[in-house]
């Protein structure tokens, strides 16, 4: 398989894969596991003739571990997997994040929890992206709705963890990883690629958890000429063990503002329809595009309604999704969960704003009618 030229029929995970590829990555571990599989297969053909190295896990566990391995000693890398292995990856997912180790996890959500419907799609772990792994911690995730946007978020998701030197998420689903569409990928030269900082000047001076202004220290890798040290517990400035408490209060601290203070940058949605209307609907991922034409059918008869569509889930968009509150006389958040995001909604609702759930968790996607259905009934 070569890479797709012109426009072509493509699948949803093959895009991220080929997306990867060309954001740079140079090392994928993971252990198949639908329906995320393809990445995988795409990867264990494809990286090696662009220069990288494909490894096959024993498990989750290990393939969250050997990336982080590679990218400290100075490679771009990545997994892919769903939602039981994802839930294995949680305890090296809080490493990466401690140790500001840039790297992309892939998640292609499937109905759970254990093994669930293994095929079937779901919006499930919303939650566990953000709070899975255990500690006080800051996450990015994004959430794609389409093929073209498995490609773009992809290669966004490897430009935020350089630039911000943590672990991105790209938290898709099955019917986003599955779909099929017509996508014309663009030339590799003309996609913004963002490395992550290196450091200068005498190597002897060099500390690896020393910040500059924006937050961010420079990362040397494991055999450059500066001397790194990586460790899971608290750690002062030079990477090794630091057990004052002020030392992680501090570093907490800086590890959250690198992600807060840069929120306008991280954060992005998109709104549909109207500017404003009585009803906002608030989705992600492959339920927005049900509820797109659902707007627009609504639109049709006369009701006034639009989307708010999330395509950064973490951090959340707390300022657009209280505007759409403030704005709207009712708002409705369909996901294929028990209510995930629609808690975050709440959470926001200074307003009182009448929230409504839909939700689906019968591994299959919604139906226009759904959407429709619970929309005419608000507009009454």
């Amino acid at each position: 398989m070569s890479r797709p030229k012109g426009m072509r029929l493509l699948q949803g995970n093959e895009a991220c894969a080929w997306a990867a590829i060309d954001a740079g990555a140079e090392f994928f571990a993971g252990y198949p596991i639908t329906p995320s599989s393809e990445v995988a297969e795409i990867c264990a053909k494809e990286l090696p003739v662009y220069g990288g190295v494909y490894m096959q896990m024993e498990d989750e566990i290990a393939s969250m571990a050997a990336i982080i391995g590679a990218s400290l000693s100075g490679k771009k890398t990545f997994t892919a997997t769903s939602g039981p292995g994802f839930s294995l990856m949680q305890e090296n997912l809080g490493v990466g994040i401690y140790q500001e180790v840039p790297c992309v996890i892939i998640n292609v959500q499937r109905v759970g929890p254990s093994t669930g419907l293994a095929t079937r799609p779901a919006q499930a772990d919303v939650m566990q992206a953000r709070w899975g792994t255990h500690g006080d911690h800051c996450i990015i995730a994004l959430s794609p709705a389409s093929v073209a946007e498995m490609y773009y978020l992809t290669v966004r998701a490897f430009n935020l963890a350089e630039k911000y030197r943590t672990p991105v998420i790209l938290l898709s689903d099955e019917v986003i990883g599955h779909l099929r569409e017509n996508v014309a990928l663009p030339n590799p030269g003309t996609v913004e690629i963002i490395n992550r900082k290196r450091p200068g000047g005498d190597p002897k001076a060099y500390l690896p958890y020393q910040a500059e202004e924006d937050g961010i220290p420079p990362m040397a890798a494991y055999g450059d000429a500066y001397i790194v040290h990586a460790t899971s517990s608290c750690h002062d400035a030079t990477g090794c063990s630091n057990s004052k408490p002020e030392t992680n209060k501090q570093l907490l601290k800086r590890l959250r503002d690198k992600i807060y203070n840069y929120i306008d940058d991280i954060v992005q949605v998109e709104h549909f329809g109207p500017a404003n209307a009585d009803i906002t609907l608030i989705a992600y991922g492959a339920t927005s595009r049900v509820c797109k034409q659902a707007v627009t059918e609504a639109q049709s008869e006369g009701i006034g309604v639009n989307l708010l569509r999330l395509v950064t889930l973490w951090p959340f968009a707390d300022a657009y999704v209280q505007q759409a509150l403030e704005k709207a006389k009712a708002v409705i958040v369909p996901e294929m969960n028990q209510g995930q995001v629609l808690g975050e909604v709440q959470r926001l609702n200074c307003v009182n704003t009448p929230v409504y759930q839909v939700s689906r968790t019968d591994g299959e996607l919604f139906t226009t009618e759904d959407i429709l259905a619970q929309i005419r009934e608000v507009a009454k």
